[in-house]
């Protein structure tokens, strides 16, 4: 059976990354909810699955200056720092798998788009939501973006976990509480339409 990491490694390096049904020119929503939580400069923020997402680009632009980018497949990151150049150097690279990756560090904020709708497996759901409990403290911020209940059920040759807020909330548990959410409609390279929810939440302090 091919591996996580295997199987998006083997998409970067077949594919251009400008072709893949959930890149963004311009990945404007997650930025505006970034923004619109009022983390300073100095925050900490980790993009999980971030791979050769344009929002390091964008996190720069806006002066954020503690950047991680987490992604399974080393290509992936390798398009990412190839495009960044010199500022590559500004970004902290990690690659790792989100279920298995011993964080250390902790974060002001993390950022998902679409890692977490591809953990079908209630036992992978588990080891990520314990990787994020370990990884933000109480009172630091998460912003999880899945297929909504009318998105694709495949993405990638992979099946997926569909979700609205109420599932979204379940999935995460006691130790996170919601602050809100907004959908999208995200519009493929290939011209198709991608239902997107984006759910932000914030750590409690009651643990998980």
């Amino acid at each position: 059976m091919t591996s996580r990491r295997q199987h998006w490694d083997t998409v970067y390096r077949t594919r251009d990354p400008q072709q893949v049904s959930w890149y963004q020119e311009d990945p404007a929503r997650s930025l505006a909810l970034i923004e619109s939580i009022g983390v300073s400069a100095r925050a900490r923020l980790i993009d999980v699955g971030g791979g050769a997402s344009r929002l390091v680009d964008r996190l720069l632009a806006a002066g954020f200056v503690d950047v991680t980018v987490l992604d399974v497949a080393e290509a992936a990151l390798i398009h990412a720092r190839d495009r960044l150049g010199a500022a590559a150097g500004e970004v902290t690279w990690i690659e790792g798998d989100v279920t298995t990756y011993p964080f250390v560090g902790r974060y002001d904020l993390w950022h998902d788009r679409a890692v977490f709708h591809f953990l079908c497996d209630e036992a992978d759901r588990a080891r990520y939501v314990a990787r994020l409990a370990s990884a933000v403290p109480a009172g630091g911020h998460i912003i999880i973006a899945t297929f909504g209940l009318d998105g694709p059920e495949q993405c990638s040759g992979l099946p997926i976990v569909r979700y609205d807020p109420e599932s979204l909330s379940r999935a995460l548990g006691a130790g996170f509480d919601a602050i809100g959410f907004v959908e999208e409609l995200h519009h493929t390279p290939a011209g198709g339409e991608q239902h997107f929810l984006y759910g932000h939440f914030r750590r409690s302090p009651v643990g998980v």
